[in-house]
């Protein structure tokens, strides 16, 4: 990427220094090149990086050094270089931004600036938690496959930070070092608190012990670790659970819970474990005590209402995602660089495929609908997207109808309120339950969370933590929102009801709701019995809605097509976003088909992800790896050897086929060999960690 101003994008690293909040962006690589030509003509050009081995400035010197000799620019020459490495937050530990700067021909200074701008000189604890950081930003700004990360920055070199057994054992001994810091570092969105099992380090440790398969490793250090706090031993019983030992986790979590019986992250491990093994009444014990322990935390009301959706206690289910507390996404901290003179992107050789490369061009001229491009749910994160998620597996299970007669029996609807309100003649109502209560009889009903006004978060306002406990009392003892009746709305050939607006909390609370509004003579004798609904919560619906109205055209549409026996015309584009509509509402078959549509048309990541989970959960292992070639040859085009969802995929396979029947499938393909190779290195690393199946 080259600069309008040389060292625009090193003056803007300065100042976000203060800005940055968690692991911080990926590590900035800035060079200054001449011209081969003109002597003194000189530009700037940088790109991102994530996976450098970051434990010592000659380690970050030697990746510079590989760039001064690029086939891809022969016009200038390097002359000097600077490798600004943000240590995890900038290195969130010690709030460091470590630098080491490259003259050539010259020397090489290393030394780190903190967020005053000050110039420090380093250490080898700094170094250790450098690379620490390093690694835990490679997991944590890695693609999936679906190249949604891949899009959000532009220019970005994605290498597997961890290749060898050595490089393992350096980083699980820095994060055995570094452990009890980690809670510094932040946590995922779902998390409120950060502690020293829910943090940035201890995801990074998780992802990578999941990926590789080394569960044998991070047994042993959390074995170490549990005997310096007993909490660890959550962290312990995940990876026994995910290396077959069933029991010993069982023998182990029992033993932690009778040492710490309100650790919600214990209860919350062992109600997974009793949702898998089918015992869904053990687990909805364990769920309750979870959101005792912890009734702050989304995590734990999330998982209670989970067990009431495979109970099939939708009212209950309903009424514990009501009480979820909704926090505001934070996403990662992306940098953010001036305006470039211009962007070179050059293709790999070893990625040049037919089927990807054409995918490039048919991008132009694609023409998208303009009421897909406006559902809300796709933009969804966080605790959100969680909650989103059970509200639509709720309604795939008993349809729309059946969850609009549910939410009016838990939830008062407006024509209810208004004529409450006119009977009562402002009387405050009596005292009732409240919704945390009555999801979880006997538990005490958390206190408010989240922001102290309303937020606007992904398109949804919430407002939560409005009023204490004695305020809650006096009005109607639940999260302040009301749902209206709804009326009839007809979609093509098939109807749906839609959901009307509500009145907000602050109208029930001031009591300024329309006098004009006409109120119905019908008694309502359950109105006391009821809850309001978060006003979060009601926009849920009315998003739901919107997208269960567009599935509908789609399908009507299509069924009429299949009827006519004419053509169905979307671009690859629309094929997409149909696709991800039905995944989100859990009707898989459908998401499949449209994601088919559109690899008909252009090769498209996200579809061929789509796609892979089918053949994944089906073991349809040749097409499996059919789509892994092309999806790591794609992430290779754009600058990505390292994708853990793909190695883990990688690695599965080869435990259920065996490595040389996996190598034979991929060989056999008729696509280009250093297309083929590109797949042939993700089998090799499970062949250095010695995978299972990795050997025959």
């Amino acid at each position: 990427i080259v600069e309008e101003d040389i060292e625009s994008a090193v003056e803007n690293r300065n100042e976000a220094l203060q800005t940055l909040r968690e692991l911080g962006p990926p590590d900035l690589v800035h060079l200054i090149k001449q011209s081969v030509k003109s002597g003194n003509k000189q530009i700037g050009v940088y790109h991102h990086v994530t996976g450098v081995d970051a434990s010592s400035s000659a380690s970050l010197a030697a990746y510079v050094n590989t760039l001064t000799y690029n086939p891809h620019d022969k016009s200038n020459k390097v002359v000097s270089g600077l490798y600004w490495f943000v240590d995890l937050c900038y290195n969130a530990f010690s709030r460091l931004d470590m630098r080491v700067d490259v003259k050539i021909p010259g020397g090489v200074e290393s030394y780190c600036i903190d967020e005053r701008g000050d110039k420090r000189e380093t250490t080898d604890g700094l170094w250790m938690e450098t690379f620490l950081c390093g690694v835990l930003r490679a997991y944590a700004y890695a693609d999936d496959g679906s190249g949604e990360s891949i899009k959000k920055i532009v220019g970005v070199r994605r290498f597997d930070p961890i290749t060898t057994t050595d490089m393992e054992h350096k980083f699980l001994d820095a994060a055995e070092r570094s452990f009890f810091k980690g809670l510094q570092l932040g946590s995922e969105p779902e998390v409120q608190v950060p502690n020293h099992v829910s943090n940035h380090l201890t995801t990074g440790l998780i992802n990578y012990i999941h990926t590789t398969g080394r569960y044998t490793s991070g047994i042993n250090l959390f074995e170490k670790l549990r005997t310096r706090d007993p909490e660890v031993a959550s962290l312990l019983a995940r990876v026994l659970i995910s290396a077959d030992e069933e029991v010993q986790a069982v023998k182990l979590l029992h033993d932690a819970i009778s040492n710490l019986p309100m650790d919600y992250s214990l209860l919350g491990c062992q109600s997974t474990f009793c949702q898998k093994k089918g015992r869904l009444d053990w687990a909805l014990e364990c769920a309750k005590r979870g959101v005792t322990a912890a009734p702050s935390e989304f995590g734990t009301w999330a998982k209670l209402a989970e067990v009431y959706v495979g109970l099939e206690q939708w009212d209950l289910a309903l009424l514990t995602l009501n009480s979820c507390p909704m926090f505001t996404y934070q996403d990662k901290d992306l940098p953010r660089m001036p305006e470039p003179q211009r962007i070179l992107l050059p293709v790999l050789p070893e990625s040049m495929l037919d089927e990807i490369d054409d995918s490039q061009d048919a991008y132009d001229g694609e023409q998208v609908h303009p009421s897909l491009r406006k559902l809300h749910a796709a933009g969804y994160r966080g605790t959100f997207l969680k909650a989103y998620s059970l509200l639509t597996e709720i309604t795939a299970k008993i349809g729309w109808d059946q969850l609009l007669r549910i939410r009016s029996q838990v939830f008062v609807m407006e024509e209810e309120y208004r004529s409450e309100k006119q009977t009562s003649m402002g009387k405050k109502s009596s005292s009732n339950p409240n919704a945390s209560t009555t999801a979880l009889r006997g538990t005490p009903s958390p206190r408010p969370n989240g922001d102290k006004a309303n937020s606007q978060v992904n398109g949804v306002t919430h407002a939560q933590g409005e009023e204490d406990e004695d305020e809650d009392e006096e009005t109607l003892h639940v999260e302040e929102e009301n749902i209206s009746p709804p009326n009839s709305a007809t979609i093509a050939d098939g109807s749906i009801e839609k959901p009307e607006h509500t009145v907000t909390s602050a109208e029930v609370k001031s009591g300024n709701d329309d006098p004009s509004t006409p109120v119905t003579s019908q008694p309502y004798t359950h109105f006391h019995n009821k809850r309001l609904c978060e006003r979060w919560l009601d926009n849920l619906f009315m998003v739901l809605y919107e997208d269960l109205r567009i599935y509908t055209i789609w399908r009507t549409d299509m069924a009429r097509a299949q009827q006519d026996s004419s053509s169905y015309h979307k671009s690859a584009e629309e094929w997409e976003i149909l696709g991800e509509l039905a995944e989100r509402l859990h009707h898989f078959p459908e998401a499949v088909e449209a994601y088919q549509s559109c690899l008909r048309i252009r090769f498209s990541p996200k579809a061929m992800r789509g796609v892979l989970k089918m053949y994944e959960e089906k073991g349809r292992n040749a097409e499996v790896l059919q789509a892994m070639i092309r999806l790591i040859a794609w992430q290779y085009r754009w600058y990505s050897e390292f994708s853990p969802a793909l190695l883990r995929t990688i690695r599965k396979l080869i435990e259920s086929e065996g490595a040389v029947k996996v190598r034979s499938i991929v060989q056999a393909t008729s696509l280009p060999q250093p297309v083929l190779d590109l797949t042939h290195r993700y089998v090799e690393l499970c062949a250095t960690f010695k995978s299972s199946g990795s050997d025959g």
